[in-house]
């Protein structure tokens, strides 16, 4: 069933305040999957407070293009969907959230989810960049391995000055 005119417009206005707002943007493509699938990848994206669509290719290509992104956009094949996490003011966002959320559905789903690519920090990013983003640990973990990396010369100097004074006694 075609989709009337007025229907179209409401969709595009829609997806272009939603991609206005989002700080990232990554473009899955689908086929095959259960709606039980899409609903427990849903449930896991709203957790880390990102959103999931699926919307014509047209209308998207539309809206990317009012966002204005620099570089060349990746090819959109097949289904897709776009997962995106918008702008909150005065809370800091992982920007990583859309890309590692949907790495675990990638990996469990084995085929019938796919990475084309997305858009971060105002530019496209092909399929492979987007594998490589998804690979980044979250926010709170890089400070954990951070401080870890602090910590560790003071650790060992104070297991040798520890190891000194056994000696002396």
């Amino acid at each position: 069933m075609a989709i009337t005119r007025a229907k179209k417009e409401s969709l595009l206005k829609g997806t272009t305040d939603a991609l206005a707002k989002a700080v990232s943007i990554v473009f899955v493509s689908f086929r095959g999957v259960t709606v039980h699938e899409v609903n427990e990848l849903r449930d896991a994206l709203k957790q880390e407070g990102v959103k999931y669509t699926v919307v014509k290719k047209t209308l998207l290509k539309k809206a990317l293009d009012a966002k204005g992104f620099s570089g060349e956009m990746p090819e959109l094949t097949g289904e897709v969907a776009f997962a995106y996490l918008s702008e909150v003011e005065g809370v800091e966002s992982d920007i990583t959230a859309p890309a590692r959320s949907l790495q675990a559905f990638v990996k469990k789903l084995k085929g019938k989810l796919v990475f084309l690519g997305g858009a971060l920090e105002g530019k496209y990013l092909s399929g492979t960049e987007i594998v490589a983003v998804a690979t980044i640990p979250p926010v709170s973990v890089l400070r954990g391995m951070f401080v870890n990396v602090i910590n560790s010369p003071i650790q060992r100097f104070a297991i040798a000055l520890a190891e000194v004074g056994k000696l002396k006694a």
